[in-house]
């Protein structure tokens, strides 16, 4: 049997909340093989979930394929009204849903409350945008008939949702299909289990039928296996690495599905030597640190030219030696933990890396003392494109800052890479900004902002960092499929 919590979620008031039982056509199932879930801070464990396997993930499909027809009919006002319930839920218990995500996931409890907030906009977004898909008329070019375009939602869809924001992935997808008129099933990311499940909960209070949300947990391959290779499956959205997205969407092509993916980052931070250098550093404190770095949007690259290179560097050591590390539930936590003890270590051999070919660490400490999941926030001065930093994505709390001379050096050398999430510039030049969000390839630019997310906006890359939109009214477009109807013979 699955356990209960332990440690900071011992006094929760939702215990269902940590059950640890999956969500499958309606009922709450638990089996004897359990994995463990641990507070990435001090590794202790937390709760016990129930492992799912292939057979229960055919189960899933089998009773969301039978739920469709009933969804899809309902009428867009009654399931925009089900999602305001679900997100109306969420606010309700943001503080206990923002304990469960700190204690599994490790970013400080502030971060985690605006997670919630930012989770629950997206249901309630997704709510209005079910009465506005919108079809069209097209003018016939042919005598007698009348032209109609309409969009109806695709089927089946499935998402795997990432560990570094283990809410708001779970509602921007949910949000999309469901408004659409699709069931989804949800496989939620091994390390962060509680939050999808907690959300479950709260969904079938909310009124949503058996069948139409599901949330599985369980060994990554294995689920996915099924939700590749059934039919009944159409689509299919995922969010995290690169190599993992590549090879999802080899296995979508089996059955020609419906895919979009948020892939990897590695964001350009790009500072012009006309910017106020407050605003600028201020903005690259939160393009790097935000979620402990552990961000896809998380600004890897900062570029600064080179008239203000140095300047720049001494304020944002300065600002950086500031930051408070330690657990999430602590209330002046900057830095939490990473999720994983892979991204510590890959943060570590960044920082290794970067020293042994002549980076110069300006803030750095190695003290242990808070367990091997912590990376002490870093900056990395002198740094050259021939350093891993520069061609992988970090994911973690170290910056790394390259000096620029012109326009065009930068441009270049911030294109130079597979992926194109997202990038920002920092520029009091109005013509400037203007022609570098232009010529920069990245689907997403923020100009002299750091904060540029939301409901309303299509969330996306170019190149290697993926395929669609999420969120705005393009996200519930990945859920749907355009049918295109002639009426001949209409002459009287």
């Amino acid at each position: 049997m699955v356990g209960l919590a332990k440690g900071c979620l011992r006094d929760l008031r939702r215990r269902d909340f940590v059950a640890g039982a999956a969500l499958i056509d309606g009922h709450w199932v638990s089996n004897d093989q359990t994995d463990i879930v641990a507070d990435p801070a001090t590794g202790e464990e937390i709760a016990l979930v129930a492992r799912c396997g292939a057979a229960d993930m055919t189960l899933a499909i089998a009773a969301a394929e039978r739920s469709f027809g009933e969804w899809r009919e309902l009428l867009p006002e009654r399931r925009g009204a089900i999602l305001k319930a679900w997100a109306s839920l969420m606010l309700a218990h943001s503080e206990e849903l923002a304990i469960l995500v700190t204690s599994e996931q490790g970013k400080p409890l502030a971060e985690a409350r605006h997670e919630i907030a930012y989770g629950a906009g997206f249901l309630q977004w997704f709510s209005a945008e079910a009465e506005r898909t919108y079809g069209e008329t097209i003018p016939s070019h042919k005598a007698g008939s009348l032209l109609q375009v309409r969009m109806q939602p695709v089927g089946v869809a499935a998402a795997i949702t990432p560990w570094n924001f283990p809410v708001a992935m779970v509602t921007r997808k949910a949000g999309a299909a469901l408004a659409a008129g699709c069931p989804i099933i949800v496989k939620p990311a091994p390390e962060t289990p509680l939050s999808a499940l907690a959300l479950a909960r709260l969904a079938e209070e909310a009124g949503i039928p058996r069948g139409v949300f599901q949330v599985l947990v369980g060994d990554p391959i294995e689920l996915s296996v099924p939700l590749l290779r059934d039919a009944r499956v159409r689509a299919l959205s995922f969010t995290g690495s690169t190599e993992v997205g590549r090879l999802l969407l080899e296995g979508c092509a089996h059955t020609v599905k419906k895919v979009s993916l948020e892939l990897g980052g590695h964001a350009p931070f790009i500072v012009f030597e006309d910017v106020d250098l407050d605003k600028a550093v201020s903005g690259a404190m939160a393009a790097k640190f935000a979620t402990s770095g552990q961000d896809c949007l998380a600004a890897n690259r900062i570029y600064v030219q080179r008239s203000i290179h140095s300047a720049f560097v001494e304020a944002f050591a300065a600002r950086i030696a500031k930051l408070k590390v330690g657990h999430g539930l602590e209330a002046a936590t900057d830095i939490g933990p990473m999720t994983k003890r892979t991204v510590a270590d890959k943060c570590r051999a960044h920082i290794d890396d970067a020293a042994a070919k002549g980076a110069r660490v300006v803030v750095s400490e190695r003290d242990q003392s808070l367990g091997q999941n912590f990376v002490l926030p870093t900056l990395l001065s002198g740094v050259t494109d021939e350093m891993r930093i520069v061609r992988e994505e970090t994911f973690g709390p170290v910056a790394a800052v390259l000096p620029f001379d012109s326009e065009e050096e930068v441009l270049a050398r911030a294109n130079a890479s597979e992926m194109g999430l997202a990038a920002y510039v920092y520029t009091d030049g109005l013509r400037r900004a203007l022609r570098v969000s232009e010529k920069i390839e990245f689907g997403m630019v923020g100009v002299n902002t750091a904060s540029f997310t939301g409901p309303p906006i299509p969330f996306g890359g170019w190149k290697q960092s993926g395929l669609g939109r999420e969120g705005s009214r393009h996200g519930i477009q990945e859920y749907m499929e355009l049918k295109y109807v002639c009426f001949g013979d209409l002459a009287a």
